[in-house]
């Protein structure tokens, strides 16, 4: 089999320990390696780093194992090309299941070029996710403390979400405080209300009249103050993100002119390339699509970037992303197309933006996803919107094009004919009677 790497290493790392085999072809064209365990504190892995050194090893592959490559891929990045591999990629010989041989397999795929290596973002990219995916998470977490607050509402007998939309809105949040501080009084609570929610208020004198006792208002005080608590971090992480993608876009120094023979400054060309697209310009960009907004965008643009050369077209970033139609088919026949596993947090973001976009007006995303949700279901439905989002997302960033909004007639404009002629048939099928067609004239 032919040789691509001459001097490589495979990693199988774990929690406490990691095992590396170094591979190279000797003068004569041999086959030399050497199989030695390390641990993972930072000193061991700068052991590692000197003892691939010593060999020359230019390429290291390892698996994509937890979180447990990142502290190695962090002290080893600058000096080698480390490809993380999936492991589904790499499957051993089942009965030779150990680290030795796991490493050994890694550096002898690695060394004759078997192996596909996995997108790993620049360092800024890699700390610009870390910071959108807490955003998420804390975003989840204040979710949960709501629900948990109503839950103890419902235990106290306290109906307040029968009346109201949001009980963490300005009305509801004063009512469910006060509940906290220890009132009692249904029709001092009602009073409290605002605005368009003051024509309720018999409704939610009657909803605030409980059952209330003294653990119910210990959990609602420490529930609103853990609510609190979150609303400043999400408000200090957004603020952190922003800072980040600004100084990303910064734009690096401009390059000097060259002298003329004369020593004068030589005169700039007009014709230079067109200055490389900025996370505040693609921020913008992605903002223009229905059912994306800010942070939707700074989510979607932390995991995938901004380069689009990385994926070769669109059907390989939806790909990456777990959004395409899965390939099964064997004998003739296909299978179950599910989607693969891909990018959760993308996959999940982009999803939950389709959402939003069916319930937006006079879309084309909203048609689609009506279209296809009658004949394949809405799972299904959702999950087509969230691929066109995305393949919109990839022309947008590749071209620098602002997304372009085709309507929500798109699909009866595009084959109109085919679509009176069906609706001709289905209204003669239904009345028995023979149907025509006069057209108006033009108004003048």
């Amino acid at each position: 089999m032919r040789i691509i790497f001459e001097r490589v290493a495979g990693l199988d790392a774990h929690k406490r320990t990691v095992t590396a085999t170094r591979m190279r072809v000797t003068e004569d064209n041999r086959l030399e390696w050497e199989t030695k365990t390390f641990g993972t504190t930072p000193p061991e892995l700068l052991a590692l780093h000197d003892w691939l050194q010593a060999w020359g090893c230019t390429h290291v592959a390892m698996e994509s194992t937890g979180d447990y490559w990142k502290p190695i891929f962090n002290l080893l990045e600058g000096d080698f090309e480390v490809w993380l591999v999936n492991a589904r990629h790499v499957a051993q010989v089942p009965g030779r299941k150990t680290d030795a041989k796991d490493s050994e397999w890694l550096a002898e795929l690695m060394l004759h070029g078997m192996l596909k290596p996995s997108f790993i973002p620049p360092k800024p990219q890699r700390a610009l996710r870390d910071l959108t995916r807490y955003r998420t998470t804390l975003v989840q977490e204040r979710a949960r403390t709501v629900n948990r607050v109503q839950k103890v509402l419902e235990g106290a007998n306290i109906k307040l979400a029968s009346v109201v939309t949001d009980i963490t809105g300005v009305s509801a949040r004063a009512m469910v405080e006060a509940l906290g501080a220890g009132q009692n009084n249904a029709r001092l609570m009602a009073e409290l209300a605002r605005g368009r929610l003051r024509s309720k208020l018999p409704e939610l004198e009657k909803a605030l009249t409980g059952l209330v006792e003294a653990h119910h208002r210990f959990l609602l005080s420490k529930q609103l103050a853990h609510i609190d608590f979150l609303d400043e971090q999400i408000v200090e992480i957004g603020a952190e993100i922003a800072r980040r993608m600004e100084a990303m876009s910064q734009p690096l120094e401009p390059p000097t002119c060259a002298a003329d023979s004369d020593g004068t400054p030589g005169e700039t060309n007009s014709d230079q390339a067109e200055p490389p697209l900025t996370w505040s310009q693609a921020v913008t960009l992605l903002d223009s699509i229905p059912g994306i907004d800010q942070k939707t965008a700074e989510v979607i643009l932390a995991e995938m970037g901004l380069d689009m050369s990385q994926f070769p077209s669109d059907k390989h970033l939806a790909a990456w992303a777990g959004l395409a139609p899965g390939n099964h088919q064997s004998g003739g026949k296909r299978y179950s197309g599910r989607t693969r596993q891909g990018n959760q947090t993308l996959k999940s973001t982009l999803v939950q933006a389709a959402w939003s976009a069916t319930r937006t007006q006079d879309t084309f995303l909203k048609a689609r996803y009506h279209r296809l949700a009658a004949r394949r279901g809405k799972k299904r439905a959702i999950v087509a919107v969230a691929h066109a989002m995305l393949v919109s997302i990839w022309h947008m960033l590749t071209y620098r094009q602002p997304y372009r909004e085709l309507g929500g007639d798109y699909f009866d404009q595009r084959k109109k004919e085919v679509k009176i002629n069906y609706l001709i048939r289905r209204l003669e099928k239904l009345t028995g009677a023979t149907v025509s067609l006069a057209m108006q004239p033009a108004a003048a």
